[in-house]
């Protein structure tokens, strides 16, 4: 009977191959068998050696691919077989990647797992576009929520948002409306500033703008497709004030 292999789940980051960490390039480079998601760019796919077996698990809004559970399974039948895997996702395995469900599958299992972490989509997206989660004149908080999650009307975001806050929302492009009407009910003003930030840290990357009441109208009427981050807050539109500033005073 052949030695279990590992199974190693790796962020892959935001999206630029260069923002890979040195240990998840050197696994994809190595690899035997990658099970990717969706979101992982092509570009970080072509780095791995020309007899790996890639396999694609990827998962978009009410159409998956594979359930959790068979690809939990999927991996550990592989590591079973002797083989080392690969689970490479995007941002980081333990932000809204399902990573800790498929470790505990995987130590359950009997199986080895190593965690490798990745610049998180947030991270990632906020430094792409130039927008500080945290800036001691405006935010001292910043909070990640899912926008995606069943039940999304019931879950309790109080506190989340507001003067001195940020909140970054994943997987919110479909439900703009509810999370627009859903902060503004919890008290949020409808001029709080919002940016949309569309395939971060890759060449088609737009950083949209704009308020909070007009979220719904400024993802429909620009086509916002995932992966897209919201982020909600003072330091949405502090970047655009910092420019503006500095252009007026060049023009002076």
């Amino acid at each position: 009977m052949a030695k279990p292999g590992i199974i190693y789940l790796v962020g892959a980051g935001p999206g630029d191959p260069d923002l890979l960490t040195l240990r998840a390039a050197r696994l994809i480079e190595r690899a035997q068998i990658i099970v990717h998601d969706g979101l992982v760019d092509p570009a970080i796919l072509a780095l791995a050696r020309p007899d790996a077996e890639l396999i694609s698990v990827a998962k978009r809004r009410a159409r998956h691919t594979m359930p959790q559970d068979a690809i939990n399974d999927l991996l550990i039948r592989e590591a079973r077989e002797g083989r080392d895997v690969v689970r490479l996702k995007g941002g980081d395995p333990l932000i809204f990647g399902r990573g800790g469900e498929e470790a505990e599958a995987a130590r359950a299992a009997g199986i080895r797992v190593e965690i490798v972490p990745g610049i998180s989509a947030a991270n990632g997206a906020a430094a792409a576009a130039q927008i500080a989660l945290t800036h001691r004149e405006a935010s001292s908080v910043v909070s990640f929520v899912a926008g995606q999650c069943q039940g999304l009307s019931e879950q309790n975001w109080a506190g989340l948002a507001g003067i001195g806050r940020t909140l970054v929302i994943y997987m919110g492009v479909s439900t703009a409306p509810q999370i627009a009407d859903k902060l503004m009910a919890d008290g949020l003003t409808p001029d709080m500033p919002i940016a949309v930030i569309e395939n971060a840290t890759r060449r088609d990357m737009r950083v949209l703008r704009g308020m909070l009441a007009g979220l719904p109208e400024l993802v429909e009427a620009e086509n916002v497709r995932s992966p897209a981050l919201i982020v909600i807050g003072e330091v949405a539109a502090r970047t655009d004030r910092v420019l503006a500033t500095a252009a007026m005073e060049a023009a002076q």
